[in-house]
């Protein structure tokens, strides 16, 4: 089983993008951008943190009145992306999706 701590190359995260729509790349972090409501984003937020506690692995977020944006980057791999980073952003796509978030 591959080190999913690894840092992936330029081919291996465009490859990864190309099964995540609405993801893309900025510098050395995957990002994507939901809309939903402010209170409905806090509740999205809550359920996101307790998942990323279960796994180690955390986005970073930003939420405003009507969007909420993730980035991820593996921090631990000098902020890089790898797998792990990958692996996060498949479990905020269902999450948001368990909570009527609409794609941007």
């Amino acid at each position: 089983m591959a080190d999913v701590s690894l840092p992936l190359n330029d081919d291996e995260i465009e490859a990864r993008l190309r099964d995540l729509p609405g993801w893309s790349r900025t510098g050395q972090e995957i990002t994507r951008t939901f809309g939903i409501r402010y209170h409905g984003g806090v509740a999205l937020i809550v359920h996101v943190a307790d998942i990323e506690r279960l796994i180690g692995h955390h986005a970073d977020i930003d939420l405003r009145w009507d969007t909420i944006r993730f980035g991820i980057t593996t921090h631990d791999a000098g902020h890089q992306i790898t797998e792990a980073d990958f692996d996060l952003a498949r479990r905020i796509d269902d999450i948001a999706r368990a909570h009527g978030t609409k794609p941007l």
